[in-house]
């Protein structure tokens, strides 16, 4: 089985590119690859998805705890002939300027074997900048590098200065390629969906790929015996173990929860989807785009992050949605609106012209374009009340990462920022809704689900 952690020194050195690009080259060598994302990023998984049809799926040591990342890995990763994961950010980079929950604790945690990918263009003392930031892994897990972007001529007299300097392999490089670009925005990079010509660019990687990766140095560094940290049985945390006691005492009818789930609305874990089945649930894809209304037998809402600040337009045109939405909560469906999920349920959202639209209404709030990234990061989210998901005092990592900011933000939450301890109040929580900007890693958590799910059940059955 091949198995690496693709890595780099900073943000924006291209490791989606060369993951991409490998997980193709992977699949075309007949290896039936698999796909992880290091952090919580929503966007990259939709990248690794295009280039593999199937699903790729999160690894986050501070939004869940090391058992399950172990349990995740080794669930998802069961029968694959390779797998990739691809870091976040540079390579040391995790909670608050720590190591924590960056893609080297990721690494040291699963005994993955890392490529390192570098721009020798970069710096003028290359050499010295790669063997110094090299230097700071404890752990000795970085076993190869990768050259991108770099010219045939440039690897050919590099490549071999490297390996004499750092004793490492090189094992290949990627060429500037003006013509398989991804643009970015605000959030990072657009999303798969929205981009034309994906599989054209993809393509292109993968036969630019197949000429300037060392296969044989490449697979001899990351196939082997390299085996999963844990089989996919073991290291289920306690909360798993209750829900799966649970619902193995007898046959229960799942509860149906309509998952919103379109361009406007696609920050949304596969791993979640898998969570709430588990745990007795039915997802029930609508669209807040199209849809005129919500579908039949529904016993609760979950509204994930996205884009809707790119469609306000039509989500505010969609009348019949809206007023359906905010009908069901008005009557208690249990519900959890997070990040563009909590902004649509406020009364206006502007789009990136400064132009505002009404939205569902169901929360206090205009929503417009701050600029920047609004309280960012890691937090850790304490609930002020007793509501749908957390009693008084009960605590939750959470991530949040959003360019539009609202003129009410709630108060029935505390947030915490790791290491800093910068902090502020946010969310709105009742009995029957859970709604607040930041986003919880749900399938580290499934007390939290079952809890939801229990609601809704009870809805379901007044």
């Amino acid at each position: 089985m091949i198995r690496l952690l693709v890595a780099a020194m900073h943000s924006g050195a291209g490791k989606t590119t060369l993951t991409c690009s490998l997980l193709s080259l992977l699949k075309r060598k007949g290896l039936d690859p698999c796909a992880f994302k290091c952090g919580p990023d929503y966007i990259d998984p939709m990248f690794h998805r295009s280039a593999l049809g199937i699903p790729s799926h999160n690894l986050d040591l501070y939004l869940s705890e090391e058992s399950y990342v172990r349990h995740s890995y080794a669930r998802y990763s069961a029968g694959r002939g390779a797998c990739v994961t691809e870091g976040v950010m540079g390579y040391y980079d995790g909670v608050g300027a720590t190591p924590e929950a960056s893609a080297s604790h990721l690494a040291k945690v699963l005994d993955l074997p890392v490529l390192l990918t570098v721009n020798p263009s970069e710096t003028e003392d290359f050499v010295d900048t790669v063997r110094n930031f090299i230097a700071k892994e404890e752990t000795k897990h970085i076993a190869a590098l990768f050259l991108n972007p770099c010219g045939p001529d440039e690897y050919r007299r590099l490549a071999p200065v490297l390996e004499q300097a750092l004793g490492l392999p090189v094992v290949g490089y990627l060429p500037h390629l003006p013509e398989a670009q991804i643009p970015s925005r605000h959030l990072g990079l657009q999303t798969a969906g929205e981009l034309a010509g994906l599989q054209r660019i993809l393509d292109c990687l993968t036969d630019t790929l197949a000429e300037t990766l060392d296969w044989k140095r490449f697979a001899a560094v990351f196939a082997g015996e390299n085996k999963p940290a844990c089989s996919a049985e073991a290291d289920v945390t306690s909360e798993e173990a209750d829900v799966a006691k649970d619902n193995a005492n007898g046959p229960v009818l799942p509860v149906r929860i309509g998952v919103a789930y379109d361009n406007a609305f696609c920050f949304l874990y596969p791993e979640t989807l898998d969570a709430f089945r588990e745990a007795g649930a039915e997802p029930v894809f609508f669209s807040p785009l199209q849809d005129s209304h919500l579908p039949e037998g529904l016993s609760g809402l979950y509204i994930p992050g996205g884009y809707p600040e790119l469609h306000v337009k039509e989500l505010s045109a969609n009348t019949a949605l809206k007023a359906g939405l905010a009908d069901s909560i008005a009557r208690g469906m249990p519900t959890i609106a997070e990040c563009g999920g909590f902004l649509y349920l406020g009364t206006a959202l502007s789009d990136p012209d400064g132009n505002a639209f009404a939205m569902a209404g169901v929360l206090p709030g205009s929503a417009e374009n701050a600029g920047k990234p609004v309280r960012f990061g890691y937090a850790e989210l304490t609930a002020k009340t007793d509501g749908l998901l957390l009693n008084a005092g009960e605590s939750v990592p959470v991530h949040s990462f959003h360019y539009w900011d609202t003129t009410e933000t709630g108060t029935d939450l505390h947030a915490v920022k790791p290491v800093s301890g910068r902090n502020w109040d946010t969310g709105f929580q009742t009995a029957t809704l859970f709604a607040a900007f930041e986003h919880i890693y749900y399938a580290g958590h499934p007390a939290l689900l079952k809890a939801f799910i229990e609601k809704a059940r009870y809805y379901f059955h007044e």
